[in-house]
């Protein structure tokens, strides 16, 4: 699978009382969004609380994930771990469980050791022995480890490393990727709702965002806006989806986000201790800027959205 775009959710895991995994909502989940122009779903993901999860679970989900969609809808699998070792063995059972491709962030916990050098190391090393294509996850704002955007243009010749989801926010360094890498196969995505619009006016083919969980097919219509020519319509979309976008990421974080998926007719639930549900508080200013994101998307799309 070396062309891996459109707009994926990076699914939120959920959790029964007991903070099991509650694998019938996760599947009833994952078949809504297959019904919402998604183009996949990122499983093991930021916002699915990976490092939560022990190896048994994250292979389950995927499992489960699979099972629940069709075969034309992409799985990618988030494997990344702090040893190569362990990124390795998870690459490979995600893969037998049936994803696509695997979603590696860098191991960041010691970070002073995380030089451009041991990263490339580590990746080619992923890549060498993964069994499916792997994209590289930037997300230096909860790993505090940032990929050069040197790096990733290098690391875009090896032939098993298809693309690259950006989280930085920095669109210099995502645009910098874009011009330089070599491998015009190279998959550039957003990897928020805040920047999803210029990273695909920069020459980006895609996103994996969090907001997604809440509102796949408000995403999605700014893709396929931008795709038909339609920039005035994207561009009205993008400004609009910001303040969601940032409610259920940097601002009420993964309790945020499950809070508003509840609110989109999804299972949300609590996330998985030490991350603590939304409050009432919370869950009220997130209503109103949900509200507030679905009457802009009736207005300029001219229909309601299914969120």
């Amino acid at each position: 699978m070396s062309d891996i775009r459109g707009i994926f959710a990076p699914v939120g895991t959920t959790f029964d009382g007991d903070g099991n995994l509650d694998l019938q909502k996760y599947e009833e989940n994952a078949r809504k969004f297959s019904q919402t122009g998604l183009a996949g779903l990122v499983i093991l993901g930021s916002n699915g609380e990976f490092v939560m999860l022990n190896m048994k679970e994250k292979v389950t989900l995927v499992e489960t994930a699979r099972k629940a969609v069709s075969s034309s809808m992409k799985i990618i699998a988030g494997t990344g771990c702090e040893s190569l070792r362990d990124t390795i063995e998870l690459t490979k059972r995600c893969a037998g469980a049936g994803a696509d491709a695997a979603l590696v962030i860098t191991p960041n916990f010691f970070k002073r050791d995380m030089n451009p050098q041991t990263l490339e190391k580590f990746f080619v090393a992923v890549a060498d022995a993964s069994p499916m294509p792997i994209m590289l996850y930037n997300m230096p704002g909860n790993a505090g480890v940032n990929i050069p955007s040197s790096l990733s243009i290098a690391l875009s010749d090896h032939p098993n490393i298809v693309g690259i989801k950006d989280s930085s926010g920095n669109i210099v360094q995502i645009s910098e990727v874009i011009a330089k890498t070599r491998n015009k196969n190279f998959s550039v995505f957003a990897g928020s709702g805040s920047f999803l619009l210029p990273t695909l006016m920069l020459g980006g083919v895609g996103g994996t965002l969090a907001v997604a969980n809440v509102v796949p097919e408000y995403c999605v219509a700014i893709y396929n806006a931008w795709n038909k020519g339609e920039i005035d319509k994207a561009r009205e979309l993008q400004l609009g989806l910001l303040e969601l976008n940032a409610a259920v990421t940097a601002r009420f974080g993964i309790g945020g986000m499950k809070s508003a998926m509840e609110m989109a007719g999804y299972w949300g639930g609590n996330p998985r201790l030490p991350i603590l549900p939304a409050t009432e508080e919370v869950k009220n200013e997130i209503r109103r800027i949900y509200d507030e994101a679905l009457a802009l998307f009736s207005r300029v799309e001219g229909g309601e959205c299914g969120c």
